[in-house]
């Protein structure tokens, strides 16, 4: 079995205007929840007006920090999503201390985008992985798994450990990946995030790392730079192909 858990009214009237006319504010993020292998799972949904089948849009599938929810990285990216036309979908992990496999991927995150490509118009082949540290350590992971199924990656303040050769090696696709990380975080210590992307470019993946000075691991003050960087990477990659799922046998 593998099992990642990574390890904290006063309203001016002229501010309500400049708000709500702002692009975000036009498109509501929306609880959801939905049955994935026999248990309720919550995940939040922003989906673009223009979406439409003859305008499919992208698809951005965000992987929380431990301790949080998806609604955390969803109101980081709401603001970007509504300028660019993304569909975000933010899940809940099962388990409030992190991201666990197969509890809650592949399968689970597969079944949760078949839920949502059946309701809305889903460009199949761009559909991007984003995460924050426990979640960026999993969305490496699921990248690596479901390297077919994702077009490319993108993480900030993640890691994979130094025995996850053959993972790496698994992967069917060298599934491009952006790494950004603080050069103080003090929980994916820099060696450890240069090691992974040198295991990475070894194996032949196109990896870009991105090193932000005194920064720590702090994801959410500077979110609007890590996201826009994320996505300018991200959005340079479509499969050749239509998205091809595996499915595994985890050992439990």
């Amino acid at each position: 079995m593998i099992k990642i858990v990574k390890k904290p009214f006063i309203f001016l009237a002229t501010v309500f205007v400049l708000v709500a006319a702002s692009p975000a504010f036009t498109q509501k993020v929306r609880k959801e929840t939905f049955e994935s292998q026999g248990k309720k799972r919550t995940y939040y949904l922003l989906v673009p007006d223009a979406a439409a089948a003859e305008h499919p849009a992208p698809l951005l599938l965000l992987l929380h920090g431990s301790g949080r929810n998806g609604l955390s990285l969803m109101d980081k990216w709401r603001d970007l999503a509504a300028k660019e036309g993304i569909i975000v979908v933010a899940p809940d992990a099962l388990s409030s201390q992190g991201w666990n496999a197969p509890l809650d991927g592949p399968d689970f995150l597969h079944e949760l985008l078949s839920e949502v490509k059946s309701k809305y118009a889903v460009d199949s082949r761009r559909m991007y992985l984003f995460g924050h540290s426990g979640g960026a350590t999993f969305a490496l992971y699921m990248g690596l798994f479901e390297s077919e199924y994702f077009a490319a990656v993108a993480i900030h303040a993640g890691a994979l450990l130094p025995e996850d050769g053959p993972i790496v090696e698994r992967a069917s696709r060298k599934i491009p990946i952006h790494i950004t990380v603080g050069t103080v975080d003090p929980f994916f210590p820099l060696a450890a995030v240069r090691a992974t992307r040198d295991m990475l470019v070894k194996a032949g993946f196109a990896v870009e790392l991105t090193e932000m000075k005194g920064h720590d691991h702090w994801y959410y003050d500077l979110a609007p730079k890590i996201n826009a960087e994320a996505w300018t990477f991200l959005k340079e990659f479509k499969l050749a192909d239509e998205p091809r799922y595996k499915q595994y046998s985890f050992n439990k």
